[in-house]
């Protein structure tokens, strides 16, 4: 009961439904609610049950077979000298199950799929989060439609939890304190047992503090300034601190890696930079440049956002104020990780992800085309390299499939353990090709009844709550007719009312005599949001209409419960951004694994994965600057796909009334997408482009005592010394003109000043020239060592052939080159010719 994997477990949660099915379902499948409150004669009966007894001894044989078993990241790691002991995996919010309320959006179902992933793997991380008293909000709809929020109070005594205690004395749990602007700040640490992986959830409600301090844990995301930069100094310095007494009292390894899921919890670097500084596990003091490198070399910071608003800035006096007292810790460097000193940036800002870049040596986006909006939005930080060389690589997030699957669909697809071609995680992703198309068709109608079913309980409530009628309500929806999901947060460039461009026109798709399409849809905007509840209220009382509301509707409070039967009940998943700014979008990821297609903008990951074969992309008229009118545009497109060939395809059945190309395509998303989309793909992807590299980097860098002063000494050296490197000539020795599949023979005189030639890196530079004579798509191709000239330069001559179409331009460049670094742009430098050759 205490350890989660009973969230994904479908065998341990029919257990629970068999002890009393409508008290399950009453207490929204919480397990502890449901032992407190079942009535002990029912127990007593259960106890006598021997069929019963032999279940749960099954399932308590078979979890613990699960936590200790080898699995695949074991295998990994005995062929991996390099793979890291442990990981720690910071995020300001967990959506692991709705009973424990700890998330808003996407950033915090990914965190928890995450978790769950890396458990099934075996793969060692340690989370680490808030706790919040209040969670996030719980959404209801007044008589207009206006969002309205309520803060129940919760109780982690009576949530799946654990506090962690001291072994020293069971009685006496773990507190962490930490500097909080001029007084101390206490934090308790609850356990969340999520499979193999503990979560650490700091909660600063307890009697050690003042009242102000007990709120710092109240709500996610709520609060000012002052507030938000509380919970992330708790969340980033006291995550680090409790970590440390975990592993002290439970004797499991200090993570080698530290990764931060957004900025929000950036302030961890810092901590380690103090733990460095003072001396920690009996080693050295070190000073600041050289313990940044130590806590560089292994912190993994991933960036979500492809908007700037989406980051958290502070006041840099704020900062000053408040990490004046985390000695040795200099304040005026700690402003400087988190300066914008770039051009368009705010010198009276601190900026949380340009810290989370500079504290860590390798960084991703969660998406390619996030990838690519990520180098372009922080590219001030690397200025004197190409865009396409910033040091931010992708990951594309993927989703855990036995939370996400219909139960009904993973038993048709279970299959032996093992990897292959079609066979990943136990199941094989094309198994619906062995499935007779009627009972594929069957499958799939059941998810609609069970979509229906919810939809009519959830919408008769909300009814109530407004003071409208609800005799209406139970004939909502239709379980035969082809039925749209969207579901999200409602921030304005998801453009929820995008579908409302030209209402009669939606109408008459969903009221059509013959082939009616019906949409349901969710989503809860920030309650500081005034904008995002406009956008609710007018989709709300367009749904209201009495001609299109069995057809439309608005679900309040979308949460993991919705989800669960929405994502499987929908046969189109619509996402409508506005592109670029959808970082990767794993609603729609959810939704193909459970044979929906999907109609969407192709940002995030639809960008990467789009196939005809999978759903329809909407053009996007980014070209176009009037908002309206690129609105309008889009929309016009969104209908048209739906009337010309959504609603052919769905309604074009045979003699046996199944709609064949419907059900082709249903196989082959399963099918295509299912190995691409899975949160395992995503996590072995971190373990092995991102933790590993990472675990490498930290221990060279930390091999011998003096290993970090050396590479931080060798870093400030380089930076002195950067102003005497030059490129004083470069020729070309073959001719002017270079066509695509002759070579480049190239030579450069370069000036290197008191740097040594094994400090440094010639490469030639080339790339398609673009309009305004930029070099693009660049490669850069290293010079073979150089040879010594008169007058202190050295010449450098190398050979490159060309394998792109259209005009080549090339040029020479310098950067500094260590075993140690992890790019070539990491320190930020490079010497040109004052004037690149054609």
């Amino acid at each position: 009961m205490l350890n989660l994997r009973w969230v994904w477990h479908a065998e341990t949660r029919e257990i629970f439904d068999s002890i009393d099915p409508e008290l399950w379902a009453q207490t929204r499948h919480d397990p502890v609610r449901l032992l407190a409150e079942v009535a002990p004669q029912r127990l007593a009966e259960l106890a006598a049950d021997r069929k019963f007894t032999r279940r749960v001894e099954l399932a308590v044989a078979e979890l613990s077979d699960y936590l200790t078993e080898d699995r695949w990241y074991q295998e990994y790691a005995a062929g991996n000298a390099d793979a890291p002991k442990s990981i720690g995996y910071f995020s300001p919010e967990f959506g692991v199950t709705e009973v424990l309320p700890q998330y808003s959006g996407g950033l915090g179902i990914l965190a928890g799929d995450h978790l769950k992933a890396a458990s099934d793997l075996g793969v060692p991380i340690i989370g680490v989060g808030l706790l919040y008293r209040h969670g996030y909000f719980e959404q209801s709809l007044n008589n207009s439609g206006w969002q309205q929020e309520r803060y129940p109070l919760l109780d982690p005594n009576s949530l799946p939890l654990r506090l962690l205690h001291d072994h020293a004395d069971q009685d006496k749990p773990v507190v962490i304190e930490l500097p909080l602007d001029g007084r101390t700040l206490y934090a308790q640490v609850w356990v969340a047992q999520v499979g193999r992986v503990p979560l650490l959830m700091l909660d600063s409600d307890i009697e050690f503090n003042s009242g102000t301090d007990r709120d710092v844990t109240d709500r996610l995301y709520g609060g000012g300034s002052d507030h938000r930069l509380a919970q992330e100094i708790l969340l980033g310095v006291g995550g680090v601190r409790a970590i440390r007494e975990f592993c002290r009292v439970t004797g499991t390894p200090l993570p080698e890696v530290f990764h931060t899921n957004e900025g929000h919890a950036g302030f961890l670097g810092l901590e380690r930079i103090r733990e460095y500084m003072t001396g920690v596990d009996g080693r050295p003091a070190l000073d600041f440049d050289a313990a940044l490198e130590e806590a560089r070399a292994g912190t993994v910071f991933t960036t979500h956002t492809p908007v700037p608003a989406g980051i958290d800035r502070f006041d840099r006096e704020l900062i000053r104020r408040y990490f004046a007292h985390y000695e040795p810790l200099p304040v005026d460097r700690v402003l400087a990780l988190g300066a914008e000193d770039y051009q368009d940036g705010d010198p009276t800002k601190f900026n949380m992800a340009v810290m989370g870049f500079r504290l860590a040596q390798r960084a991703n986006g969660v998406s390619e085309l996030h990838g690519e909006v990520s180098r372009e939005m922080f590219h001030g930080l690397w200025k004197l390299f190409d865009t396409a060389e910033v040091p931010i690589t992708s990951i594309t997030n993927g989703v855990h499939h036995e939370t996400w699957v219909h139960p009904a669909l993973l038993e048709v697809l279970e299959s032996a353990r093992g990897n292959g071609d079609t066979i990943l995680d136990g199941y094989d992703w094309a198994g619906l090709e062995r499935v007779d198309r009627a009972t594929i068709w069957t499958m799939k109608r059941r998810m609609r009844i069970d979509l229906v079913e919810m939809a009519r309980e959830r919408l008769t409530a909300s009814a109530v709550t407004r003071g409208l009628p609800s005799d209406w309500t139970a004939d909502v929806l239709d379980p035969d007719i082809v039925t749209f999901g969207f579901a999200r947060r409602v921030p304005s460039y998801k453009r929820l009312t995008l579908m409302l461009r030209d209402p009669e026109r939606l109408k008459r798709l969903l009221t059509d005599p013959e082939r009616p399409i019906q949409i349901v849809i969710a989503g809860k905007s920030h309650p500081d949001d005034e904008g995002g509840k406009r956008l609710i209220q007018q989709m709300v009382q367009f749904a209201d209409q009495e001609d299109v509301r069995h057809r439309i509707v608005f679900l309040p409070d979308y949460d993991i419960a919705m989800a669960r039967p929405l994502y499987p009940g929908c046969d189109v998943w619509m996402n409508n951004p506005l592109r670029p700014y959808e970082a990767c979008g794993t609603s729609g990821m959810k939704a193909a694994l459970n044979g929906a297609a999907n109609l969407s903008i192709r940002d995030g990951w639809w960008d990467e994965w789009y196939d005809p074969a999978f759903g329809w992309a909407i053009p996007s008229a980014e070209g176009v600057e009037d908002p309206n009118q690129r609105d309008d545009l889009e929309a016009r497109a969104l209908y048209e796909i739906i009337e010309n060939e959504i609603v052919e395809r769905f309604y074009d059945t045979d003699s046996h009334g199944l709609p064949q190309r419907w059900i082709q395509a249903m196989i082959e998303t399963v099918a295509g997408l299912g190995p691409k989309v899975l949160a395992s793909r995503m996590v072995r992807d971190y373990v092995q482009k991102l933790y590993t590299p990472a675990t490498a980097s930290s221990r060279r860098v930390s091999a011998t005592p003096t290993s970090a002063e050396e590479l931080a000494a060798w870093k400030r050296r380089v930076r002195e010394l950067w102003p005497q490197v030059s490129v004083d000539h470069v020729e070309s020795l073959g001719g002017e003109t270079v066509e695509v599949g002759a070579t480049i023979d190239v030579s450069a005189l370069v000036r290197l000043g008191e740097l040594r030639p094994e400090e440094i890196e010639v490469q030639m530079v080339a790339g398609r020239v673009g309009p305004d004579d930029e070099l693009l798509d660049i490669q850069s191709y290293p010079f073979p060592a150089g040879v010594d000239q008169p007058d202190g330069v050295r010449r450098y001559q190398g050979t490159v052939s060309t394998h792109r179409a259209g005009s080549i331009g090339y040029t020479v460049r310098v950067v500094p080159h260590h075993p140690d670094l992890a790019s070539d742009a990491e320190l930020g430098l490079a010497a040109l010719p004052k004037i690149s050759e054609p």
